[in-house]
């Protein structure tokens, strides 16, 4: 028997229709360069895009063809986050903190015929202007930074071009498995690798992270995505909160201490997403100045929160710290801490410790951890294993059809993360497999380390990465950024570490090294690899 049921495509005019038919008059807020503050209603949002698809059409736009944007968080990149798939076009989104050999490779790789800029980042594409090739069109965008427009071919304004187009509605059927964008993943090893989305994906995930049990995004919340809009479209926080229609806040280049206090005070944001390293700015920066702040939740992704600045914000500011997890491939998010209802009574060190984990999977997502034979490991909260994962918006090969050894047999996506399950059903990371630290034949958690290190109220970052030991093989270093007018303390972190770890496990007091930064991915993520050849140089 077949069910009754329409078939209706999940796909993203219908995210864009509902803004206009439901919540036409709520705010979509960007602060520019120059500090001005621009509002628009969803419903102007919505006459402003049906002209964008108009003039990307006019211009010779073609169903598949890859239209990237070079851009911050703000509401013309929202624009652009719907009109360009709405065409039957893919949206990509480029990572504005690449090397330049990476920015080429992926702009080339996708094809891209028109490159959508702010005027403030040109520059980066000017440089490498003779090694991009297929470009048709660059279009900038004001971001009112004071800087001259830039000298690229057949280069047009985005208000200019977007009076070529007509305001006249003009959906086409779109199959729902068709691409809709296109990111690329980080290429920490060889070249940066394309995953592509599509519809109906990026429908379900959006669906999925409004959840109460996921991201709990709804109508009722004001959303200021800190992380960019070029970093797995945000997390998919842009889509979900049009789709929901909450008040949505984009920072522009507003992203660390004061400028994004202030603007989470002035637009009593409720809920932001980012990761670690933009919370620690924030949190010494919340120590040192009062504000009013309605901020009630913090998602936390790219890498793991410390658990002394999920215990901080709580305590000192009443902000809960979300833990989260995903990859590029995962569109991204694929499990999220929430506590359970009967873990509200624990002590206070036990919740926060599962508040520190990467939690379950939201629905729709499967996880499992396998050992090096292939073999499931036991939920006991104890044996590592690499994870792995499926579901509806996870990548189940990736553009090129390189990379093979990504993907099992049996259609699970290996994640190169090296993973603990309990019997709750709760994912920890305790590293990637490339970041263990083996010493005399066992593994040493770099992530575990970090994480204790940071715990020190005196330490503002700590990255852990091996050196080679003829002794033991690899041995830990630290590398340990002190909070602004203090100074680091070897030895009170080496009596904090015996606590936790074995002596044949811990650093020699000379490997843990004052920096004044940890140097970061464009992710921002730390950049071990950079940790690593300074040691070995």
């Amino acid at each position: 028997m077949r069910s009754t049921m329409m078939d209706y495509p999940l796909v993203l005019p219908s995210i864009l229709k509902r803004a206009k038919e439901v919540h036409p008059h709520k705010e979509i807020v960007t602060k520019w360069h120059d500090n001005s503050i621009q509002r628009l209603t969803y419903g102007e949002f919505y006459k402003r895009t049906i002209r964008l698809m108009s003039a990307l059409r006019k211009a010779g736009v073609k169903p598949g063809d890859a239209i990237a944007t070079f851009c911050l968080n703000h509401s013309v990149h929202l624009e652009l986050y719907f009109a360009i798939p709405s065409i039957r076009a893919v949206l990509h989104t480029i990572n504005i903190r690449l090397f330049p050999e990476q920015l080429t490779y992926i702009i080339n790789e996708a094809k891209d015929k028109f490159i959508f800029v702010d005027k403030s980042l040109a520059l980066a594409i000017e440089k490498n202007l003779s090694q991009i090739h297929g470009v048709q069109k660059f279009i900038i965008i004001d971001d009112k930074e004071n800087v001259p427009f830039p000298n690229l071919p057949n280069a047009i304004s985005y208000e200019d071009f977007l009076k070529t187009g007509d305001e006249i509605e003009n959906f086409e059927p779109i199959d729902e498995f068709e691409a809709a964008g296109i990111c690329y993943t980080s290429g920490t090893t060889g070249n940066p690798k394309g995953v592509v989305y599509s519809h109906r994906s990026t429908y379900l995930h959006s669906m999925s992270i409004c959840m109460g049990d996921a991201l709990c995004i709804r109508e009722a919340e004001t959303v200021l995505p800190v992380v960019p809009m070029f970093h797995v479209n945000s997390w998919g926080i842009p889509f979900a909160s049009v789709m929901t229609g909450c008040k949505l806040v984009f920072p522009g280049k507003h992203l660390l201490g004061a400028g994004l206090a202030e603007l989470l005070e002035s637009e009593e944001v409720t809920l932001t997403a980012g990761v670690p390293t933009v919370w620690n700015v924030l949190y010494q920066h919340l120590k040192k100045t009062k504000y009013n702040l309605k901020l009630h939740t913090m998602v936390v992704g790219g890498s793991a929160a410390p658990r002394g600045l999920i215990e901080g914000f709580e305590k000192d500011f009443g902000i809960s710290i979300l833990h989260a997890w995903g990859m590029t491939e995962t569109s991204p998010v694929g499990t999220v801490s929430h506590l359970r209802g009967f873990m509200k009574d624990w002590n206070g060190n036990k919740r926060y410790s599962y508040r520190a984990k990467q939690g379950v999977p939201v629905p729709g997502v499967e996880i499992r951890a396998i050992d090096d034979n292939g073999k499931d490991v036991p939920k006991d909260g104890k044996t590592p294993g690499e994870l792995l994962v499926r579901g509806p918006w996870i990548a189940a090969s990736y553009k090129s059809g390189e990379s093979s050894e990504s993907f099992t047999s049996d259609g699970w996506f290996r994640t190169g993360d090296v993973v603990v399950l309990d019997e709750f059903g709760y994912m920890q990371i305790t590293d990637r497999k490339k970041d263990l630290i083996k010493t005399r034949g066992e593994w040493i958690s770099s992530v575990d380390m970090e994480n204790l290190v940071m715990a020190d109220p005196n330490v503002l970052e700590a990255a852990v990465v091996g050196r080679k030991d003829p002794v033991r093989d690899e041995a830990p270093v630290i590398f340990v950024v002190p909070v602004e007018g203090k100074e680091v303390d070897p030895k009170g972190i080496h009596d904090r570490l015996k606590e936790n770890f074995a002596h044949w496990q811990l650093p020699k007091l000379d490997d843990i090294r004052s920096v004044s930064a940890i140097p970061k991915t464009s992710v921002g993520k730390f950049d071990k690899k950079i940790l690593r050849k300074e040691l070995e140089e």
